[in-house]
């Protein structure tokens, strides 16, 4: 066994590849590379009647499936793509490096399977903000009449767009592409037009190994960058990062700041979101591309999301004009600080999209007197930093999953004097005995704020039913008060 390197379109045929796993990528890749001639079988280690169902699908399609075994290399396999979620460690993973065999995402495989003309990639990455950024950069693309389409972790397969597998994938002029570490760390070929790192905190942590192997996966989306390495001002790791990467010649360093801009950067001055990178004279003069009242939720790292859309649309040559009108029509998805009603007083924000310590650093940060809802699997965090620099902002807290007692710790420590519920429960219903005590805390002119700051599989089935049973249970506490 053993790999070889495939480019084009005809290299696919003949060649025998294992696909890890039956999510949405592995299923995406498994049908494109089979309609490319390749025989693929996919190896995955569930075997519940879901699995069997989506098995039976692509055996339909002459592709194999091997249920009840992920760590067992098929004999003869030529390449092993992996789905994100899949740690390096794996023993499939391990033995394919014994027999000398390339593991590569579906992302590289994209990369692969573009056309001589395909659109080029604007990607996002980050620790956080990855997903509304993206979303944000589509809106300006397309407010300057351009075709795109928002892809990779957002959730539509990028292998899909690029073989135009849907009509609206066809003819498309650029990709605003969201890109996970762990779909980084198996594209090795992937180079953008253009990329940023939004931020870097501890996250993930338990996949990497570290803070050094999660941040060069990160900055691996630097990589032969042709216009601009957009980075944070206010990160310094992240402007480390492009230093360090290997970009095309005439490639530059573009910061963004909340800060006044300086040359190459793009900033806030007077409530106007400006741009010194990507003007004539960047040294003495800026251009106006929006007000702080166009980007919304206007919370302060939601701008930064919107000063790093706008640096990589700029970087693609949108005029100042389709920067305001995008950031002006978008609006973000659900459980991003979204603000669920107000009753007697209080406002009740969703933010289940929090998930880690830095997310939920930012959400506490855009309202003056909270009382937080927290806890869930805290996936390797701390929590002492976040409760030192939040505070001062605290009425009240309010915990619920596996590891709250992690965040508990760290108020005794760090904020003693905050009352504190400590909801000894897991299951879903914990969510309205949460809201209740919350709303016992709060006082007119607060913000009950659940930003939980880790992951919801402890109870939840993801963040988005966490969210919805907060709103639901906001919803039931107004009629009651009504």
């Amino acid at each position: 066994m053993g790999s070889r390197e495939v480019t084009t379109a005809s290299d696919w045929q003949g060649m025998n590849i294992t696909v890890a796993g039956l999510g949405v990528s592995g299923i995406s890749a498994a049908r494109a590379l089979a309609g490319l001639g390749a025989s693929v079988t996919v190896v995955d280690g569930g075997s519940s009647e879901a699995h069997r169902e989506k098995a039976a699908a692509l055996e339909e399609h002459g592709i194999s499936v091997r249920l009840a075994d992920a760590e067992t290399l098929p004999e003869g396999t030529d390449l092993v793509v992996t789905s994100p979620g899949w740690k390096p460690g794996s023993p499939l993973f391990l033995a394919a490096a014994e027999a000398g065999v390339d593991v590569v995402g579906d992302v590289e495989i994209a990369w692969r399977l573009r056309g001589p003309d395909a659109a080029p990639w604007l990607a996002v990455t980050g620790t956080n903000g990855k997903t509304t950024t993206t979303q944000m950069l589509a809106s300006i693309l397309g407010a300057a009449g351009l075709r795109t389409a928002a892809v990779g972790n957002i959730g539509t397969p990028i292998i899909d767009v690029v073989q135009e597998s849907d009509e609206a994938y066809r003819d498309l002029d650029v990709l605003a592409v969201e890109l996970s570490s762990y779909q980084l760390h198996w594209a090795p070929s992937v180079r953008p037009h253009s990329a940023v790192v939004l931020n870097l905190a501890p996250d993930h942590l338990d996949w990497h190994g570290s803070m050094e192997a999660y941040a060069a996966d990160k900055g691996r989306v630097y990589e032969g960058n042709r216009v601009a390495c957009v980075y944070n001002v206010a990160d310094k790791a992240t402007e480390d990062l492009v230093r360090g990467a290997d970009v095309e010649e005439g490639c530059r360093a573009v910061g963004f700041t909340l800060g006044t801009p300086g040359p190459s950067q793009l900033g806030v001055v007077d409530g106007i979101l400006v741009d010194r990178a990507f003007v004539e004279d960047r040294h003495k003069k800026a251009q106006e591309l929006a007000e702080i009242a166009d980007v919304h939720p206007p919370a302060p790292h939601n701008i930064a999301n919107a000063l790093a859309a706008a640096a990589l649309a700029r970087a693609f040559g949108v005029p100042a004009a389709a920067v305001r009108d995008g950031l002006r029509a978008f609006r973000p998805d659900a459980h991003r600080i979204q603000h669920v009603a107000d009753v007697d007083g209080v406002a009740y924000i969703d933010d289940s999209k929090a998930t880690n310590t830095h997310a939920a650093e930012a959400s506490l940060a855009a309202y003056e007197s909270i009382v937080w809802i927290a806890g869930g699997l805290a996936k390797g965090a701390t929590f002492d930093e976040l409760v030192a620099k939040s505070a001062k902002r605290l009425r009240g807290v309010v915990l619920f999953g596996a590891d709250r007692a992690l965040i508990r710790e760290a108020l005794a420590r760090h904020a003693p004097e905050v009352p504190v519920v400590d909801l000894d429960r897991t299951d879903t219903g914990a969510m309205l005995a949460a809201v209740r005590e919350a709303t016992r805390l709060a006082r007119a002119g607060d913000t009950v704020l659940m930003a939980p700051a880790c992951a919801s599989m402890d109870m939840f089935a993801n963040y988005n039913q966490r969210g919805d049973l907060f709103a639901e249970a906001v919803r039931e506490l107004g009629a009651a008060s009504a």
